[in-house]
């Protein structure tokens, strides 16, 4: 089970949260459809970025966004223009006001989507696929991973059959779930077509009770949300102080 069935569903409520937090009721449906819109439209506007994950959280009449990212200056802009703007732009689309936090990764070669979306670039650039590998998998390792797997399927070089291609170092074990193991999936557009990278960065094990709501032990970096623009604010007025090392 552990082989074939994505790593973050396989251990959601044991060891990761859930990166939509809200009551359905009898509109879940079209919350979930909404939700989908939002992560789509931030991932188009801010293609560069460097977005892991969205969480989003809703209460009566806002929508709370959190955005992990390893840029956080590109959303932020100049005196907090830039994520005004957003949450403008994301008030027009829900007709809800929202709210915007920022969350910085401090390592970002721990995160299997950056990595991904890394070597997808690379790829886009007409780098080596073998090499544009390699590097990933070494400043992984060099930043405290247990173990990353990199799969990688498509024409590979401008070959005339698709193929896959798997490296990888270290441990990364699937069937354990208390093994904390980041999963994601990036696709390159190059002349020769779409090629899939898929990553697996095993972080260690993560051992007791873990407490799974969404922002706990993280610092918010800048809130695009009412009042102390560009300022660290959690919703409800609380500070954060404590930082969880992605």
């Amino acid at each position: 089970m552990g082989q074939k069935t994505n790593p973050i569903g396989n251990r959601l409520g044991i060891i990761r949260g859930w990166e939509s937090n809200w009551f359905g009721g009898k509109d879940m449906g079209l919350k979930v459809v909404e939700d989908e819109k939002i992560r789509n439209y931030l991932h188009a506007r801010i293609s560069k970025g460097g977005i892991a994950r969205i969480i989003i959280e809703r209460t009566l009449k806002r929508i709370t966004v959190t955005i992990h990212t390893s840029r956080p200056g590109i959303i932020i802009g100049k005196g907090g223009q830039e994520v005004d703007r957003i949450k403008e732009e994301l008030k027009k689309l829900t007709g809800k006001d929202v709210q915007i936090n920022i969350i910085e990764i401090r390592k970002p070669e721990l995160d299997a989507s950056i990595v991904g979306d890394t070597i997808a670039r690379q790829l886009e650039a007409r780098v080596n696929y073998r090499r544009a590998i390699k590097m990933a998998i070494q400043s992984t390792m060099r930043a405290g991973a247990e173990g990353i797997k990199v799969r990688i399927s498509g024409r590979l070089n401008g070959a005339d059959m698709a193929r896959s291609e798997e490296y990888k170092d270290g441990r990364t074990p699937l069937h354990t779930f208390r093994a904390d193991i980041d999963y994601a999936l990036s696709e390159a557009l190059t002349v020769y077509g779409k090629i899939g990278i898929k990553v697996w960065i095993c972080k260690g094990e993560v051992l007791g009770k873990r407490d799974l709501s969404p922002n706990v032990g993280l610092d918010v970096k800048s809130t695009g949300g009412q009042g102390n623009r560009g300022g660290d604010r959690r919703r409800g007025g609380g500070s954060g102080n404590s930082r969880r090392r992605n």
